[in-house]
């Protein structure tokens, strides 16, 4: 990145996440985004290697189903409590997706009960369609990517014809992660993911049943009020809605006398990971701040980077080096910087971004001990990689009468959000549909 232009600073909600700046000069179209779930599309990209060995028929081999999961209106972990509930299904998905999408992912049966088996069945919101028998359950591994086709609605008409100035940037892109790490509107994950560090659960759990923000809906707001005195007014739990159950199995714990630990345990294991995991991904966003900020290129390496392999034309990354110039070969092979996420293993090395990110800690008086959580040794992390650059191919569009539809693809654990907040440049993003 070179300093060719005055940074845009990002709005205040966006900061709240740690995303601090634009990586674009281009102005932005405007527009809404998820007016409804068919404007929002996403399909799981997932390695030919793990679809080749799918069978059609279950075999001594090929034990374990493979199922495809349709839904639209409700996010991946609700989607499979439903279906556990509806169906007896212990299903394990390998991406979480937003419930304001229709979106197609894939699931396997738990080695618990493989041979349990369901051909389809169609819930409304969510249909489930058996695809195959594979040898293992499927792992993060074998997921590649997604591929999104998303309309944005009401763009201005006047910015439409200036969308290859955006192309023509869009290399330059740092690889945020999006409001809906922390929660959306809320802000939420990362806070309570923080308090968790601090082994301060009774804190991460009032946060969880009354923490708002302004761009909270006023119900919201009203009812974590209400839910602050919940322990001396149980009958608040007849008010906690459906789509906060959640905050309900929180404060029915916190009602029957259980600890704080034992109420957070009430929240099903692959969400009460994303919290440590969220102040992980808030570290990362300042750090990539910082670094757009002090104009880094988040392209090209630079010595003592840490840097993945990665193919020309590919969503998936390959070994991890440090980066010295004299010794890359290949010309088939780019280098992409990478940042690290904190975690019980993080020694910070001579890098550019590891400078950063260990005063970052430091700024929040969190050491890499913490992350090693002895009361809830299940949401301890040990750290992990994430490239600076937002990686993005095969993006086309179409310009339509009151509309503008967008696709592309990205590679696993990216945000096309952040793409998007690129392209529209939005005032309000929670008004804009992020």
């Amino acid at each position: 990145m070179n300093d060719r232009f005055m940074k845009k600073l990002s709005p205040d909600i966006d900061k709240l996440a740690g995303i601090e700046y634009y990586t674009t000069e281009f102005d932005g179209i405007g527009g809404n985004i998820k007016k409804n779930t068919e404007d929002f599309h996403v399909h799981e990209i997932i390695s030919n290697i793990f679809l080749k060995q799918i069978s059609p028929e279950q075999t001594t081999s090929n034990i374990f189903p493979v199922y495809e999961i349709r839904k639209k209106g409700m996010d991946s972990s609700h989607a499979i409590l439903t279906l556990r509930k509806k169906t007896g299904l212990d299903l394990k998905i390998v991406g979480i997706k937003d419930a304001k999408a229709t979106t197609i992912q894939y699931a396997s049966s738990s080695r618990s009960n493989p041979r349990k088996v369901i051909e389809n069945i169609d819930l409304g919101k969510i249909k489930l369609k058996l695809v195959g028998f594979s040898k293992k359950p499927i792992e993060k591994n074998n997921l590649v990517g997604n591929t999104f086709e998303i309309r944005i609605v009401e763009p201005k008409r006047d910015k439409l014809n200036n969308i290859s100035k955006f192309l023509s940037d869009i290399d330059n892109l740092g690889n945020y992660y999006g409001l809906q790490r922390f929660g959306s509107e809320r802000l939420v994950t990362h806070l309570v993911g923080k308090a968790i560090l601090e082994r301060r659960f009774d804190r991460a759990t009032e946060i969880l049943l009354t923490f708002t923000t302004k761009y909270d809906s006023k119900f919201s707001r009203e009812i974590r009020e209400k839910l602050r005195d919940i322990k001396n007014n149980p009958n608040l739990l007849r008010q906690i809605p459906p789509g906060m159950d959640i905050e309900k199995n929180l404060a029915q714990a916190i009602v029957r006398g259980k600890d704080s630990i034992s109420a957070l345990r009430t929240i099903p294991i692959n969400i009460r990971r994303l919290f440590v995991q969220a102040f992980q991904s808030y570290l990362f966003n300042k750090t990539l701040s910082i670094a757009i900020r002090d104009d880094f290129s988040l392209t090209i390496p630079e010595e003592n980077d840490l840097c993945f392999d990665v193919f020309e034309e590919s969503l998936m990354f390959g070994k991890i080096r440090k980066y010295e110039k004299e010794k890359l070969t290949d010309s088939r092979i780019k280098r992409m910087p990478i940042i690290r996420l904190p975690g019980y293993s993080f020694q910070p090395g001579k890098n550019r971004f590891d400078k950063i990110l260990k005063e970052l800690m430091k700024h929040e008086n969190i050491t890499a001990r913490d992350f090693f959580i002895k009361e809830m040794q299940e949401l301890s992390e040990s750290g992990g990689f994430r490239q600076a650059g937002f990686v993005c191919q095969n993006f086309n569009y179409k310009i339509e009468e009151n509309s503008l539809l967008v696709g592309f693809s990205v590679p696993k654990g990216s945000y096309a959000t952040i793409l998007l907040r690129e392209l529209i440049k939005p005032t309000n993003p929670i008004e804009s549909g992020f």
